[in-house]
């Protein structure tokens, strides 16, 4: 497989690219689009409360035909309608149809009146074997500080925006998650050629994927995989979904690399 396994620091195993939801909608079209990606080989789903399409993606898995341990699902706790950090479990269970959760994340600092409560109620949760494990999204150097502090857990995954316009920002909490054995999950890595396009950064990403007779996409992945996050994307586009899965066995230079990120940083 082009895109392996990622260890976590709770003896769990990820799949190293996921299908994000965030932005399927609702109805039949979510249903459609994952099981697009279950068909090109994508085994991980990320979803969240307040995607509010939790029951389509569990029909998607459901009804899949792939064994349910086959499949790493991604849920978090948005704070939908108020509710806390236990209901909204239950609740996504019950929306997923689904008996254990894999991954369950905090889906930000900003949820928490108490970070340290927060993450003690998430500790139960993963305690009660309904979540196999535990992390967090979008949260900071200092988030981080807090949870630690009381932790009996550590988060396997910290998830955050993330590609080369805010790597630089970003290095920060990068080089904490490293230091603590926390795997980085980067939402809306393909910003620069999707949100952005005729930045700093297409020079040097274009000629990459030109050289290697892939596309500017794929790049974005790899130098993504290269910076040693899980990226989550999507499309509706089978061919392109394909592309993605190829991104996974592109190996860039230590100079590609370094080209991504002074381009990024060139972003003003």
């Amino acid at each position: 497989m082009p895109w392996d396994s990622v260890q976590l620091n709770d003896g769990n195993s990820m799949p190293s690219i996921a299908y994000g939801t965030w932005r399927t909608g609702k109805g039949q079209a979510p249903v459609d689009s994952l099981n697009q990606a279950f068909a090109v080989g994508i085994r991980h789903v990320d979803t969240a409360q307040n995607y509010t399409n939790e029951p389509e993606a569990g029909i998607a898995i459901r009804g899949c035909g792939l064994p349910r341990e086959s499949i790493f699902v991604t849920t978090k706790w948005s704070a939908l309608n108020g509710l806390d950090i236990a209901t909204s479990f239950q609740n996504s269970l019950k929306n997923l149809g689904l008996t254990y959760i894999d991954l369950y994340l905090i889906h930000g600092a900003e949820l928490c009146d108490n970070i340290p409560q927060c993450w003690k109620e998430m500790e139960k949760i993963k305690e009660s074997g309904l979540a196999k494990s535990i992390g967090v999204s979008n949260f900071e150097v200092d988030h981080l500080e807090q949870l630690l502090a009381v932790s009996k857990y550590v988060p396997v995954v910290n998830q955050i925006l993330f590609h080369p316009y805010v790597y630089a920002e970003q290095l920060p909490i990068l080089e904490m998650c490293e230091e603590k054995g926390i795997v980085v999950e980067a939402y809306s890595p393909l910003i620069p050629v999707t949100k952005r396009p005729g930045g700093p950064v297409d020079k040097p990403i274009g000629a990459i994927a030109e050289r290697l007779g892939v596309s500017m996409d794929q790049v974005l992945l790899a130098w993504a995989k290269a910076k040693g996050t899980v990226p989550v994307t999507m499309s509706t586009n089978k061919k392109r979904l394909e592309g993605y899965m190829n991104a996974g066995k592109i190996c860039l230079s230590p100079t590609d690399i370094v080209s991504i990120d002074e381009g990024g940083s060139a972003m003003t």
